[in-house]
C-alpha cells in the first residue's frame, strides 16, 4: 500500500489519522504491516468480512434493520427457487433438520443451531453455489439476533411454525407460497426484535 504520507495527502487527513484508519484495519485482519518493508492487504476471506462486520451489527441498530432488509430481498427468493429445484434429497434434509427442532421446542431446549442449519439447507436446495454462500455469510451475521429472538418466550415455536410452513409450500413445489411463507416467517422475526430493541430501551434507567 501507498506510504502514510501518501495516504493522508491523498484523503486530506493527518498522518495520524491514516495510522490509527491502519491500525484498525490490521486489528481486524484486513491489512498485514511488515516491519522494513510496508504495509500489505491480506488474503481476504469471509470470515475476516463477516467477523469485524457481526460486532457493528451488534450494537447499532439501524444496521440490524438494513441486515433484515437484506433477508426480504434474499430469502423469499432462496425459498422461491428451491420449490422449483428442490430433490428428494434436499426434502429429507430439510425434513431431519425440522425434526431435531421439533423434538428441541418440545424439550424447551435451545434449537438456535437448527434454525441456522434450516435456511442453510434450503439454500442448498436451491443448487446455487453462491447462494449457498451468501446464505453461510448471511446466517453468520445473523446469530445476536437470533439469540436475543430465541430467548423470548413462545418465538421457538413460532420459529417452527414458520419453517414447517415454508417446508409445506417447498414440498407441494409451489413457488409463490414458499415466497409468501418466507416473507411472513422474516416479518414476524423482525416484529419480535423491534419488540426486544423497545424493551431493552425502556428498562435502561
Amino acid at each position: 500500500m501507498p506510504s502514510e504520507r501518501v495516504l493522508a495527502r491523498r484523503f486530506g487527513v493527518s498522518r495520524g489519522s491514516v495510522r490509527d484508519a491502519l491500525r484498525t484495519l490490521e486489528v481486524l485482519g484486513l491489512l498485514e504491516m511488515r516491519h522494513g518493508q510496508g504495509t500489505f492487504p491480506r488474503e481476504l476471506s469471509v470470515d475476516r468480512l463477516v467477523t469485524p462486520l457481526s460486532s457493528v451489527l451488534t450494537y447499532q441498530r439501524d444496521l440490524q434493520s438494513e441486515l433484515m432488509d437484506v433477508r426480504r430481498m434474499f430469502e423469499p427468493a432462496v425459498a422461491r427457487v428451491a420449490a422449483t429445484r428442490i430433490t428428494d434429497d434436499d426434502l429429507a434434509a430439510l425434513r431431519e433438520v425440522l425434526d431435531r427442532q421439533r423434538r428441541k421446542v418440545a424439550a424447551g431446549r435451545s434449537a438456535i443451531d437448527e434454525d441456522t442449519a434450516f435456511h442453510a439447507a434450503l439454500a442448498r436446495a436451491t443448487h446455487n453455489r453462491i447462494a449457498v454462500r451468501l446464505m453461510e455469510t448471511l446466517n453468520d451475521l445473523l446469530m445476536e439476533s437470533r439469540r436475543l429472538t430465541l430467548r423470548q418466550k413462545g418465538r421457538p415455536q413460532r420459529s417452527f411454525e414458520g419453517h414447517e410452513a415454508i417446508v409445506q409450500a417447498v414440498e407441494r413445489r409451489d413457488p409463490d407460497a414458499a415466497e409468501r411463507a418466507m416473507h411472513e416467517h422474516i416479518d414476524r422475526i423482525a416484529e419480535l426484535l423491534q419488540a426486544a430493541s423497545d424493551g431493552a430501551s425502556r428498562s435502561r434507567p
